[in-house]
């Protein structure tokens, strides 16, 4: 049988080719009328006309803009440039160190990103989702400057401590100070914090973590958080938030007593609690009594009306879980409602309103668009939900129909030249309404509460007088914060009152027992077991209390340099490699350069450099001095002189003594630099001749004790080959992998870069970072195979400790950084770490085995927003998120939440009993070579178990890689709907996996098990011979 035209696609391929992009031949014609009826099938954002607005009636899901899934929070981490002397840092009030948690999240290390986020602000999830950023950090972000705008910091300290509550672990003290048994009587003071909100939980938090053991929190309702709870829309901070966070203070040992009241009948006051032997009070109650203007003075909502203090909480209680036990309902609007404000309280009351059965919602306010006093986020919410604004108005009467509100009429207000806001009588507005909610501010107006706080004195405001420096009040042992202390307007704001007070509290209890605090405050920062994790190992008899250090690179060029790096926390430091002065170099300029592996990437992140830098241009006096000089200082530092020479037996031998003479703890061995050395009988020129190597290794063990590796080079066939020799040689390990060789690029005027002098010339450069890993993981893993139980320092695209953990489990015992550096800084290293003993740590508890290192299953989600199973039951058939099958997907889930109370669907979320581990956690040693079992040759590989690829249309955003990818470089095994874009595996998937590897979204395409066998098409049958066309 001929085999015809087999190098054409049949007809069923061309038919499912339909979509797949081809060259344009010619310019488009399609008429506007066409192009606007394809314009409303594919529109995904929401139609300017009200016509098409979906009810949002009991609909209390997410709507926030921040809120961020995995993909989308590394992909703005890594925009991130991480500036020196943060100003969105400067700009946040409890000083965030922004720039190290959005580098821990760039590097997966939600751990350690929550770490340094609850350090400085115990309710940092709360605040991640309601701080006012663009006002406060994201205001200062540098990124400003540019076209692609700030960093959505918000977003990012929301997921990263989402996830973190999602490992379940508990707060404890910070394990180097003194457990609580040995502390001093004082630390058993008494402390009563009233108000269950957030001034006083960031308050107790840090006076327990200093190690107060008798504190007490007193909540005048039947539930926590306060403000965050009862006046925060559960669209904006589920309540779960609220009582995780609380949860974590209780780690600590506060206790918290509900239904205790300042001022309350059964409740306490100031000077009763000082008379109980409390020693200190703080007061963190908020404003709890709305600011009402007389002309509303008798309506209540039978009339139709409320205050934001009326109205929050009934609509929070109804629609946060676990909340309250009393299972009430929201509030029954209906028709039109008026909103009276323009703060942050005003659009959450505008918002809710709609979800409480308001047809439309008019928010009016005094003055223009210019002065709303809400964030751009919350006005923009209200907005995108068809809120109508109406400024330049203010009430003038309340127009009623026996008791029932009808209309309020307004008058119009105006700036005049001189700066003031007058109201025209002349110039009214009458809006029919249904209800009224007023929410012009706070104010502390209630007699039994202001008595209660007797003996404290009261300024102007009707607030307590307060030290904005100490939050101390009149009296030396009441402190006060948040709102009530007349400085914090936000949250955040709120939480640093009360991380104030804590450390100036702590200075008066101490004082009280005659014990000093120094004046520069030293809050103890957030701890879980995970910080207790021992990342020690030790390398032939070297004690290394955790794997990293620097590479003999760049951040070695001097010793003040490693000075500072053993100080940030680094470990171990190779020196920048140094000769004898007979060999003393000079290097050229420009030598160091961007890689363009990452393509138009600039700033941080890179994924490569090329360098054409030689050795250390000091002499070896300079280093050996600096080798003592650090090892007097930093004896527990492990200091390795990394050392070249020609292939002289009398040079390898005056160095290393040298060396030894000066105190370095090891010997690295440069047979590898490949550059400029090498033309000098030196680096690579030694490195690549086993023979030389193991010459060399002989040499050097003849003249020292103490351990040595060599540096293997990259650029050879068989890297173990030279990893034997050294061994052979006597060396005691090896140090995997040097530079990679290459010519990063030229330019348009065929000049590559970097360029020296006028003739503009150039050579082969090293190339490091991340885009050498593959190959420093091959080399790593190979030595390890071959030589098992000879130590590796592993180097070459070290950049997170996800990446230094697959270089232990390729058998490296300790791992060189060196290009991360170049994209940030030393304090790298703290990243580091944690991510390492959270890695470790969450190995040991099976409650989190399905997660991917610190990565939680990613569950379904459409632009960050989870898709629950009753949500996907309700949608029913996978409908895409744009034009009418977006409509209709929003259509059947409004009418489904219409028929629900918001808490019939809703779970409370369960936070304790915190995970435990139920094996032991594993140390750096347990887990070195732990791949190599899998590591091996290609026969090694079973071709009978087979995958295919199957995708979850709920999270595909329709945008054809996938379908693309299978069609120009795979098999034709992916269809592409013409009307929905959703992409559908066919039988012929071979399970190649190239469109997992680009497909945007993390997850949406998973390989699963072929349950059928394989049967490959080979085209022409086996035996059969070809029909050649002539």
């Amino acid at each position: 049988m001929a085999y015809q035209n087999i190098s054409k696609d049949p007809p069923d391929i061309e038919s499912l080719l339909a979509l797949n992009p081809l060259v344009q031949p010619h310019a488009s014609l399609v008429s506007t009328g066409t192009t606007k009826v394809a314009r409303r099938h594919w529109k995904r954002n929401h139609d300017k006309s009200c016509s098409t607005c979906v009810s949002k009636e009991h609909n209390f899901e997410d709507i926030k803009h921040t809120t961020l899934s995995e993909r989308a929070a590394l992909r703005e981490a890594t925009r991130c440039l991480k500036c020196a002397d943060a100003p969105c840092q400067r700009s946040c009030p409890t000083q965030l160190d922004i720039k190290s948690f959005i580098t821990s999240i760039a590097n997966k290390n939600y751990y350690g990103a929550s770490k340094a986020i609850f350090s400085d602000n115990p309710l940092g999830l709360t605040c991640g989702m309601v701080c006012p950023t663009s006002d406060l950090c994201v205001g200062g972000c540098n990124l400003y400057a540019s076209e692609e705008g700030p960093i959505n910091i918000g977003g990012l300290q929301q997921f990263a401590t989402e996830v973190f509550k999602d490992m379940k672990l508990p707060q404890i003290r910070d394990p180097a100070l003194p457990p609580l048994d040995e502390l001093p009587e004082s630390y058993n003071a008494k402390v009563a914090l009233l108000g269950c909100g957030p001034a006083s939980i960031s308050c107790a938090t840090y006076l327990a973590r200093l190690g107060y053991q008798n504190l007490t929190i007193f909540e005048k309702f039947g539930y926590i958080g306060g403000l965050s709870s009862s006046e925060i829309p559960q669209f904006r901070l589920p309540y779960g938030v609220v009582s995780f966070e609380v949860e974590l203070m209780k780690d600590l040992g506060v206790r918290v007593e509900l239904g205790k009241g300042l001022g309350d009948e059964n409740g306490p006051t100031v000077k009763g609690l000082l008379a109980d032997g409390y020693e200190a009070v703080f007061l963190g109650i908020g404003l709890p009594d709305p600011k009402l203007i007389p002309l509303f003075k008798g309506l209540t909502a039978k009339n139709g009306f409320y205050t934001s203090k009326d109205f929050l909480p009934v609509v929070a209680m109804a629609s946060k879980p676990a909340m309250c036990s009393c299972k009430s309902s929201l509030p029954s609007l209906y028709g039109s409602v008026i909103v009276l404000g323009a703060g942050d309280t005003a659009f959450d009351c505008a918002t809710s309103a709609l979800r409480c059965g308001a047809k439309r919602v008019f928010v009016v306010f005094r003055k223009g668009f210019t002065n709303i006093r809400a964030v751009p986020e919350e006005m923009e919410l209200a907005r995108e939900e068809m809120c109508e604004f109406m400024p330049f108005l203010s009430p003038r009467e309340v127009i009623k129909k026996g008791d029932r509100i009808t209309a309020v009429k307004f008058c119009r207000t105006e700036l005049t030249e001189e700066g003031k806001w007058v109201e025209d009588e002349e110039q009214t507005v009458r809006l029919k309404a249904d209800f009224i909610i007023s929410a012009f501010g706070s104010e502390l107006s209630e007699s039994k509460v202001v008595q209660a706080m007797a003996p404290l004195k009261f300024n102007s405001w009707g607030v307590p007088e307060v030290d904005p420096e100490t939050m101390v009040s009149s009296e030396p042992n009441v402190f006060v914060g948040g709102d009530l202390a007349g400085v914090a307007n936000t949250t955040v704001e709120s939480v640093n009152d009360g991380k104030q007070a804590a450390w100036y509290m702590h200075q008066y209890l101490q004082s009280l027992h005659g014990l000093y605090v120094p004046p520069e405050p030293r809050l103890p920062s957030f701890f879980t077991p995970i910080d207790l994790v021992d990342l020690s190992v030790e390398v032939a008899g070297l004690k290394f209390h955790n794997p990293f250090g620097l590479a003999s690179a760049t951040p070695t060029t001097s010793s003040a340099m490693i000075r500072r790096a053993f100080e940030a926390g680094w470990s171990f430091a190779v020196t920048k490699t140094f000769a004898l002065d007979k060999d003393m170099v000079t290097n050229v300029s420009p030598r160091i350069v961007r890689g363009t592996t990452s393509g138009p990437l600039y700033g941080p992140g890179q994924g490569a450099f090329l360098n054409i830098e030689l050795i250390s241009e000091k002499t070896a006096a300079y280093w050996l001095q600096s080798i003592s000089e650090l090892k007097r200082d930093f004896p527990n530092k492990v200091v390795i002189a990394s050392l070249m020479c020609g292939y002289s037996r009398e040079d390898w031998t005056e160095l290393c003594h040298a060396a030894v003479e000066a105190g370095a703890d090891a010997l690295e061995l440069n047979l590898s630099c490949p550059h400029g050395m090498g033309e000098r009988g030196m680096g690579l020129a030694c490195g690549q001749d086993p023979e030389l190597v193991r010459n060399i290794c002989r040499w050097v063990r003849s003249a020292v004790k103490i351990p040595f590796f060599a540096k293997m080079t990259p650029n050879i066939t068989e890297i173990v080959e030279i990893a034997r020799a050294a061994k052979e040689g006597g060396a005691d390990g090896v140090t995997a992998i040097n530079t990679v060789s290459g010519l990063m690029g030229l330019k348009a005027n065929a000049r590559a870069w970097p360029a020296i002098g006028k003739e503009q010339k150039t050579t082969y450069g090293g190339v490091s970072g991340s885009a050498v890993r593959p190959i420093a993981l091959r080399g790593v893993s190979s030595i390890a195979n071959a030589l098992p139980g000879f130590p590796i320092l592993a180097a070459g695209g070290v950049e997170s400790a996800e990446t230094a953990l697959q270089f232990l489990h390729c058998g490296a015992s300790v791992v060189q950084v060196c290009s991360a550096i170049h994209n940030q800084d030393f304090t790298l290293v703290e990243d580091y770490v944690t991510g390492l003993k959270a890695l470790l740590y969450l190995q040991a508890i099976d409650e989190l085995a399905e997660w991917d290192g610190q990565c939680p299953p990613t569950a379904k989600h459409q632009r960050g927003k989870v898709i629950t199973p009753k949500l996907k039951a309700v949608i029913g058939k996978a409908l895409p998120e744009f034009g009418p099958y977006l409509n209709e997907k929003e259509r059947r889930i409004a009418a489904y939440k219409k028929t629900l109370a918001p808490l019939e669907e809703s779970q409370a979320e369960v936070h304790r009993p915190a995970h435990q581990p139920s094996k032991p956690v594993p140390a750096v040693k347990d887990v070195i070579g732990q791949a190599l079992p899998c590591i091996g040759a290609y026969g090694n590989l079973d071709n009978t178990q087979q995958v295919v690829a199957i995708i979850d249309e709920d999270m595909c955003i329709n945008c054809g890689k996938c379908y693309m990818v299978c069609n120009d470089s795979g098999y034709q095994a992916i269809t592409f709907d013409p009307q929905t874009h959703l992409p559908h595996v066919t039988p012929d998937c071979t399970g190649c996996t190239l469109c997992v590897s680009v497909c945007p979204i993390i997850d949406c395409i998973r390989m699963v098990e072929k349950t059928s066998p394989y049967h490959p098409r080979r085209g022409i049958p086996l035996g059969t011979p070809p029909t050649y066309v002539h």
